[in-house]
């Protein structure tokens, strides 16, 4: 039997979720949306995971997913060698102590109708930590920790910017001293000098408190200065797994190539082979057979269409799910 010491903090295992889709007047199944689909994972303690694609790839159904936020339809979630799927209500209440998540739009993540302090003080209320007295000095402390002021505790949500808000949301998740935060485009909503501010603060955390990061984003230029690894996703698959260095020097699969592509040079008279993909996503409710990126792949071959390709492993733990990728 392995020692607990070598399980990593989290393991995903076959994640699936498909969203039914209800018509009529009895609200019958008609279908479903196939939104996230056989997602496998690991992540270490104080390793961050890029998670990334395009919109409506799935990513940000794997992060709620797998917080149960959303009930996965199947597939296995393990936290520290815990199964989170099986978990109960209570199970679950003391799991939310070790895994956050911050939200993409803080002005909608954050009650308007409760000033700052009474915010960030609700995870030790919740779990009953502290005193009224201890709760205002921790509050406090948070603030100060994330670039605020304490003052700032007296005072409601819209009274700050788009970035001192997203600056209390992080408050509210490092409160209870997590292991793991799951960044769903955390930083995507806000302007790019902002942008830079929130991540330097994410990475300070990260150092401080060993945390775990999955970072999603569509953003390849963001996730690759922050991630570990990165995980790139195509209609709720994920088609490759690398280092971040790895993975934009010597991208695999086709659609991390065309990703790879899109990313703005700083000189804009470098010459570059941009690939520019051909039509439009699949719609999820019915995504292709085989390879579901065939349809828009620019090496796609007849039997791609009819081939599933599996995750196959590559050197130094990276894997691609594409048939032909050795001759690319």
């Amino acid at each position: 039997m392995s020692d607990a010491a070598d399980q990593p903090l989290l393991r995903v295992d076959g994640l699936t979720k498909h969203f039914p889709i209800r018509a009529g007047i009895l609200l019958r199944t008609a279908g479903h949306v196939h939104a996230v689909d056989d997602v496998s994972f690991q992540l270490d303690p104080g390793e961050t995971l890029g998670l990334v694609g395009e919109s409506g790839c799935g990513k940000s159904t794997v992060g709620k997913t797998l917080l149960r936020l959303y009930e996965p339809t199947a597939g296995g979630v393990f936290f520290e060698g815990r199964d989170v799927t099986a978990m109960g209500r209570a199970e679950l209440r003391a799991l939310r102590r070790d895994i956050q998540i911050i939200l993409q739009d803080p002005s909608e993540s954050l009650n308007a109708r409760h000033t700052v302090g009474k915010i960030i003080e609700e995870p030790f209320v919740i779990h009953r930590l502290g005193t009224a007295d201890e709760r205002r000095g921790w509050v406090g402390e948070l603030l100060e920790r994330v670039g605020l002021s304490p003052a700032a505790a007296s005072r409601f949500p819209h009274e700050f910017s788009g970035g001192q808000r997203q600056r209390i949301g992080i408050a509210r998740a490092i409160a209870l001293r997590p292991k793991l935060i799951v960044c769903d485009e955390a930083v995507s909503a806000l302007d790019v000098s902002i942008q830079s501010q929130i991540i330097n603060l994410l990475l300070d955390l990260q150092r401080e408190m060993n945390l775990a990061l999955i970072f999603i984003a569509h953003d390849l230029a963001v996730v690759k200065h922050v991630s570990d690894r990165i995980a790139v996703m195509y209609l709720g698959e994920v088609v490759e797994t690398a280092t971040a260095k790895d993975i934009y020097a010597t991208p695999r699969h086709p659609y991390t190539q065309a990703l790879i592509s899109a990313i703005p040079m700083p000189d804009p008279t470098a010459d570059r082979d941009r690939i520019v993909l051909v039509g439009d996503v699949p719609s999820p409710i019915d995504p292709p057979s085989g390879c579901r990126f065939h349809t828009r792949c620019r090496y796609a071959r007849e039997d791609c269409g009819q081939r599933k390709p599996e995750v196959e492993p590559v050197r130094n733990g990276a894997s691609v799910a594409c048939h032909y990728w050795r001759g690319l």
